[in-house]
């Protein structure tokens, strides 16, 4: 799955194709505001993010995108129930604090809620993990343990078991691989489990 002409990262390629044209739809830690330019150009989305970092927020206001500056688990607050057909959260979930809290805000402001985050049961994870006793390392998660940004390590199974223990309706998944720095990518379907890099999932209340 590739959209036409735009170079955006594989997994917001699924995403977008999940969005329904014309949609009310805020992208939170929307980072330089690729998909949501793609969202508002192709799919004429009433769109808005938040994202924490400043220089990110200043390229999305020259692109012309509505853009707020703040911490996600703070702003999604301060927002209406319902207000939003679309809540995304694209490789964020596993760099918050708390997230079962977040989720909850993004249910109660929309309609359905859009989650990625890389899979840490994937199976190069694992072997570095077995052979070498060392945090792995890979290109979707290249840090080192005491400068990651990620405070969170799940799996796709994981996500599933959390979803139906607090009761979260899961209306869609997919799991992808991706290669070149997330630009290309394929989907899963055999032992996503264990072969995927990244897990997408849509869910409701």
């Amino acid at each position: 799955m590739k959209l036409p002409g735009k170079q955006m990262r594989f997994d917001l390629d699924v995403i977008a194709s999940w969005i329904e044209p014309g949609a009310r739809v805020l992208d939170l830690g929307c980072g330089e505001g690729s998909l949501l330019e793609y969202l508002i150009q192709h799919k004429k989305v009433i769109g808005s993010g938040i994202e924490k970092n400043e220089s990110r927020v200043a390229k999305c206001i020259e692109k012309g995108l509505s853009v707020l500056q703040g911490d996600i688990n703070q702003e999604v607050e301060d927002y209406p129930d319902n207000s939003f057909d679309y809540v995304i959260l694209s490789q964020t979930l596993q760099q918050v604090y708390a997230p079962d809290d977040l989720i909850r805000s993004m249910l109660h402001i929309g309609k359905k809620v859009i989650v990625s985050f890389p899979n840490f049961g994937h199976w190069r994870v694992r072997l570095q993990l077995l052979m070498t006793g060392h945090a792995p390392v890979t290109k979707q998660l290249p840090y080192q343990w005491y400068d990651t940004p990620n405070i969170r390590v799940l799996t796709l199974k994981d996500f599933r078991k959390f979803a139906r223990e607090v009761g979260y309706r899961i209306l869609k998944e997919v799991a992808i691989e991706t290669q070149t720095v997330g630009r290309e990518g394929n989907i899963v379907r055999v032992m996503p489990d264990l072969r995927a890099t990244y897990g997408i999932f849509l869910i409701g209340s």
